[in-house]
């Protein structure tokens, strides 16, 4: 049984201690600061845009592919929107499916 305080540290260990503090409250004002403009960034739509408008469609034909993701960011849209979007085009014709499984499905516009 030892009896005593708790050992005095040398002072490169004292620096170190500091030095990761200093460290972890950075992080933490980096994370504050990251943080805060998530909160204004806008929420995806739900609704995706109207298949029969020409000005959709001439977007659609400009893009090289179509997959969920691109067809998401360009039209500012859920990916589970543009999935069922994408789905909806392909049974009327407007697009056609080059390649898929059951993760994701690769699309190319009609020229």
């Amino acid at each position: 049984m030892t009896m005593g305080g708790k050992k005095k540290l040398t002072l490169k260990q004292a620096e170190r201690m500091q030095s990761r503090k200093d460290e972890e409250e950075k992080e933490k004002k980096r994370k504050e600061k990251s943080a805060a403009p998530s909160k204004e960034r806008k929420a995806s739509g739900i609704v995706p845009p109207n298949p029969k408008s020409e000005k959709i469609i001439g977007e659609l034909k400009k893009m090289s592919v179509l997959t969920p993701y691109a067809v998401a960011t360009r039209f500012n849209i859920r990916i589970s929107a543009a999935k069922d979007f994408l789905e909806q085009l392909e049974e009327e014709g407007i697009i056609q499916l080059v390649s898929g499984s059951h993760n994701i499905k690769i699309y190319k516009a009609f020229d």
